[in-house]
């Protein structure tokens, strides 16, 4: 996220962090291009007037490295003319500034599931790939979870559960945080749900389902995965 006002970047990234992103701050043209090409990032928010390259200047040069990463421009402009720039140099969306943070949120979320939609073979090939969660291997082609005494059948959102606690070793995730990436910003339903996903997960990881030791309740916060057990 490329923003040179240090209030609005402290602000965005307190927000975007609470809703279970990782950010990455960049506060003008160049140490946003340099954090692209260490970090590669999932998507992209750029502010349009910063010193140094602009965000035009930045996004033109992203897409001669990337043509599919989400870019969403943050401008303090509203005229037509600076948006029809924005979008021919490949920008996916573009917000004016003073904007509502559920708007922002929104417009993160659609233009990632858009990414989704669009992935090459090979970026469908690697989500699918399995991956270690604590002591079992789970295997997103086969629904099925492998350990060294257990071997079961999971669901598409219990794989979305374990996916995002692996990239979320030994940190609290608050239920809406988890609500919001696994069943989507629009979800209208009640935290039972996830309670009820997280209960049947355990009866297939946990020794001790009833006290667990590898996703652990954070009471009055959410959950939290226990890397070390």
């Amino acid at each position: 996220m490329a923003e040179d006002d240090i209030h609005i970047r402290i602000g965005l990234t307190d927000t975007l962090e609470s809703e279970g992103y990782q950010v990455i701050e960049a506060h003008d043209g160049n140490e946003a291009l340099d954090a692209f090409d260490r970090k590669t990032p999932d998507l992209v928010l750029l502010d349009v007037m910063m010193p140094g390259k602009s965000g035009y200047d930045v996004c033109r040069a992203i897409r001669t490295k990337d043509a599919r990463v989400p870019v969403i421009m943050l401008t303090a402009k509203g005229e037509e003319i600076d948006k029809v720039v924005g979008l021919k140099l490949g920008a996916d969306d573009y917000i004016t500034k003073p904007f509502g943070i559920h708007e922002l949120l929104a417009r993160i979320d659609a233009v990632l599931r858009r990414a989704q939609r669009v992935q090459s073979p090979a970026a469908e090939d690697k989500a699918k790939a399995p991956f270690a969660f604590a002591d079992f291997m789970v295997d997103p082609k086969r629904f099925k979870i492998a350990g060294t005494d257990k071997n079961v059948d999971v669901s598409k959102r219990e794989i979305e559960l374990l996916k995002l606690f692996a990239a979320h070793p030994d940190e609290v995730l608050d239920r809406d945080t988890i609500l919001n990436r696994i069943w989507g910003v629009d979800y209208g339903g009640t935290t039972r749900t996830l309670d009820q996903h997280i209960s049947m997960l355990r009866k297939k990881i946990e020794k001790k389902p009833a006290t667990p030791a590898i996703i652990t309740t954070v009471h009055g916060v959410g959950y939290r995965f226990e890397s070390n057990k």
